[in-house]
C-alpha cells in the first residue's frame, strides 16, 4: 500500500467521529520504483493532507519529508523528488493500519489493505 492510498484512507466504523489519519503498524517496507512524473507530483500536492502524509512517511522509516510545506516548495526538485518516493514508492507490504479513535486494526496483507467492517461495525 503506497501512501498516496494511506493518505485517502479513513475508519468508517460507525460512531468514529475522527477517523483519520490511520496510524501505521509497520511489519515490513518495501520500496518501488515508479516513473517521476512532475505534473501529477503537483498537482497532487494540493489534494494530499501533508502532516499526514509526513508521519506516515516517518512512521515507515522515510525521514526526509519536511514537518509543513506550501506551494512554494514545489519549485525544488529536491523536495519534488523526496515527495515522489515518499507518496508513490514507498509500500507498506505487512502491517497494520489503526483507527484513531477506537484503536481497531485493519490488517495490510501482499500491500492490500482489508478495510472490512464487521457486522456490529457497520
Amino acid at each position: 500500500m503506497r501512501l498516496l492510498t494511506h493518505n485517502m484512507l479513513s475508519s468508517n466504523i460507525k460512531g468514529v467521529a475522527n477517523g483519520f489519519p490511520l496510524k501505521i503498524e509497520v511489519e515490513k517496507v518495501v520500496a518501488k520504483e515508479v516513473d517521476f512524473n512532475i505534473d501529477f507530483l503537483k498537482n497532487m500536492f494540493h489534494k494530499v493532507e501533508w502532516k499526514a502524509l509526513a508521519e506516515a512517511s516517518r512512521t515507515m522509516g522515510y525521514a526526509e519529508l519536511p514537518e509543513k510545506a506550501d506551494a512554494a516548495i514545489l519549485e525544488s526538485d529536491d523536495f519534488l523528488h523526496k515527495f515522489h518516493h515518499a507518496l508513490l514508492e514507498l509500500h507498506l507490504e505487512e502491517g497494520a493500519l489503526v483507527c484513531p479513535e477506537t484503536g481497531r486494526k485493519f490488517p495490510v496483507t501482499k500491500g492490500i489493505p482489508n478495510m472490512l467492517l464487521h457486522e456490529d461495525e457497520v
